[in-house]
């Protein structure tokens, strides 16, 4: 009763039927952090915490963690080369002098390398996280004691979710005047709350789908008066991130939580995007009898050229061991889907919003829900079936795992590089609209014009050229590239 009295949310305090587990607001290790939280029955928002250097403008979990999270951000430097590359290239021009970027993130040790970045780019960053379960408690502290602003911690309620990100925003002497965001919550926040302060914005980057889908929303309203890089959908993130990252990291996340073996089991995966062909490989490659549901005509002719059965989702929902969604749509798994499921059902969901499962049509009093382990409910119904919801339906491999760092140096590269072409560009060059990366990026504003230019795609090419794949069209493409400073 107390774990159930001490939280509430937004929408009131937990379900009844949450009290008789372990809260949600546990914070051990689901290997998003590997830190111990013996600590967890006081709230980091009811903590004074000051740094070494005697600063409290931060709320983590447990300042007194940053060595070991100082050491988690150097190793993941180590396989960033194309970020770390970017920050010794452009420290000295400080591209970003005068930023003050204001960002919603996962915070792990891949994203403290790019707000490290853009800090030594000359960038303010104040941070907060946009999910309540990926972040790294030990991560977070080290940039609270390297001096970043960072209000963020594992197992956040969703006042304190927030409450971060209004902390980030509102604080006195200290006005945004850029963006970074991974869903739209943070744009979403400023837009509503702080309505001048979003006028005075320069320039917005999205990252995932979900949030790129509200800029669009607030660009056909006429609503969007700043303009917007679409991260997503760059082939550097798209191609990449969002494929291998996914290929690698969902197996992961299901084997650290359920220890479930995937040789002959079935699985539905709703979404045949990127996200979901990284999904479907992986676990093909195990021995999954896998089916794709999907609503683009050209993905599901993809999906039954790749050699998987298109169904709906009504078809097999039934006879599935695992549902797993990525679609960055809403109520894809609904309560109906969720009755008719079998007994010991695993459901879990690879898109960035927790909305594509219908979590809230559980949270009834007539099932009961019981914590496992950490991040793992068993969803019980009154004849007993039980269903295994990981991560509350929030996104499975950064809350119950860790994703390749290798992989997110491109997109967090991408991500500094659309903040520099934003905060440089001179006045017209962008409208009020939501653009792609590529769209503009031919003509630097940087003090050394081809700089940076062709920059990112020469990373590509080493990287291409380290694994000795086609050398001869690797060797062109730099001879072409560095013609002229064109392609």
């Amino acid at each position: 009763m107390q774990e159930f009295t001490k939280f509430p949310t937004k929408t009131g305090r937990r379900s009844l039927s949450r009290s008789i587990s372990q809260s949600s607001t546990d914070s051990y290790s689901s290997a998003a952090s590997y830190t111990d939280s013996s600590d967890d029955e006081v709230s980091p928002r009811e903590k004074q915490q000051t740094n070494s250097k005697g600063s409290s403008n931060f709320c983590v979990k447990n300042i007194k963690q940053a060595e070991f999270g100082r050491r988690e951000i150097e190793i993941a430097e180590q396989d960033m080369s194309a970020l770390i590359s970017l920050r010794k290239r452009a420290q000295g021009e400080k591209p970003l002098a005068g930023a003050k970027i204001v960002g919603c993130t996962h915070i792990t040790a891949q994203t403290a390398v790019l707000i490290e970045t853009l800090c030594a780019l000359g960038a303010q960053c104040r941070w907060s996280a946009c999910n309540i379960y990926s972040t790294q408690n030990e991560v977070a502290a080290a940039l609270a004691e390297a001096g970043v602003a960072v209000f963020a911690w594992k197992g956040e309620s969703e006042d304190d979710f927030w409450w971060c990100i209004d902390r980030c925003v509102n604080m006195d002497g200290w006005q945004a005047n850029m963006i970074l965001d991974d869903g739209g919550d943070l744009t979403h926040w400023v837009y509503k709350k702080y309505p001048n302060v979003f006028k005075k914005i320069r320039g917005i980057v999205e990252e995932s789908v979900t949030g790129v889908h509200r800029l669009y929303q607030l660009s056909k309203a006429g609503k969007l008066c700043v303009p917007a890089m679409n991260v997503n959908d760059s082939v550097t993130k798209q191609k990449f991130d969002n494929l291998y990252c996914c290929r690698e990291s969902i197996l992961d996340g299901l084997k650290r939580t359920t220890d479930v073996m995937f040789g002959g089991k079935q699985v539905v995966v709703c979404g045949y995007g990127e996200v979901g062909k990284g999904c479907c490989a992986a676990l093909k490659a195990l021995g999954a009898i896998v089916y794709i549901t999907e609503i683009d005509p050209i993905c599901a002719l993809q999906a039954c050229m790749d050699g998987f059965r298109v169904v709906k989702l009504n078809e097999v929902i039934r006879q599935v061991d695992v549902v797993i969604t990525c679609t960055g749509n809403k109520n894809v798994v609904t309560r109906e889907h969720l009755d008719r499921m079998k007994n010991s059902c695993i459901v879990c969901n690879m898109g960035h919003s927790n909305t594509e499962i219908d979590v809230t049509s559980l949270r009834t009093p007539e099932l009961t829900w019981e914590r496992v382990r950490s991040q793992v409910d068993h969803v019980i119904w009154p004849d007993g079936k039980r269903v295994v919801l990981l991560a509350e339906g929030r996104l499975l491999n950064l809350s119950c795992s860790t994703v390749p760092t290798f992989v997110l140096s491109i997109t967090a590269t991408t991500q500094a590089l659309a903040l520099i072409e934003l905060y440089n560009a001179p006045e017209g060059r962008y409208k009020q609209d939501v653009y792609l990366l590529p769209k503009k990026m031919g003509e630097s504003t940087l003090p050394r014009k081809a700089a940076l230019r062709f920059f990112f795609i020469k990373q590509i090419f080493q990287v291409v050229d380290s694994f000795r794949v086609i050398p001869s069209l690797v060797c062109f493409l730099k001879k072409a590239s560095n013609e002229n400073g064109k392609l």
